[in-house]
């Protein structure tokens, strides 16, 4: 089995704050690749972003994501969205997806467990980088929702508590809590 687990599912859902405290814990984790892009983009002075060219943004954060499924070992690994997020990104803002890129996300395996967070208003926050609203982030959701159960992966729904107790779950269910 490959130890390469997803965290999807819409924005401010919890899957950044949950993963890193499994890096806390000293588990592998590979952050999201959509935020990075943002900030590095606001940087330079860039235009692709969520707001002005959504083409670009997509193909950036594809490129970053396959970039980080490439460097990773054998390892179990927790990344904060895959491949499959990006295609997810692309079908919700109808934007063009090249077949390579959806035979590069049927070719790259994660391990079939993915993780979904559901959408959760009471810690949704909008900032500089999210300036999606709700709406969006429950839409978001079921794309990747669709997405993912599209590509046979098996979703796992990550319940709306406590870090620690997302933390638990998620151990537990993948039998590595002591």
């Amino acid at each position: 089995m490959i130890p390469y687990y997803i965290f999807t599912g819409g924005p401010g859902s919890g899957k950044s704050t949950t993963l890193e405290a499994l890096s806390t814990l000293g588990y592998c984790t590979v952050p999201e690749v959509g935020r990075a892009i943002i900030q590095q983009q606001i940087q330079e002075q860039g235009d692709a972003l969520p707001w002005l060219n959504k083409q670009r943004f997509f193909e950036l954060m594809f490129e970053s994501s396959l970039i980080d499924y490439q460097q990773q070992t054998d390892q179990l690994t927790f990344f904060d969205r895959g491949l499959l997020d990006s295609i997810g990104y692309a079908q919700l803002e109808q934007l063009t997806i090249h077949p390579n890129q959806y035979q590069l996300a049927k070719q790259l395996l994660y391990a079939t467990t993915v993780f979904i967070f559901s959408p959760w208003e009471s810690i949704y926050t909008q900032d500089k980088e999210r300036k999606q609203n709700f709406d969006l982030a429950i839409r978001t959701y079921e794309i990747m929702r669709t997405t993912y159960e599209k590509f046979n992966y098996q979703l796992v729904t990550i319940p709306c508590t406590t870090i620690e107790k997302r933390v638990d779950f998620i151990l537990d269910y993948l039998r590595l809590n002591p």
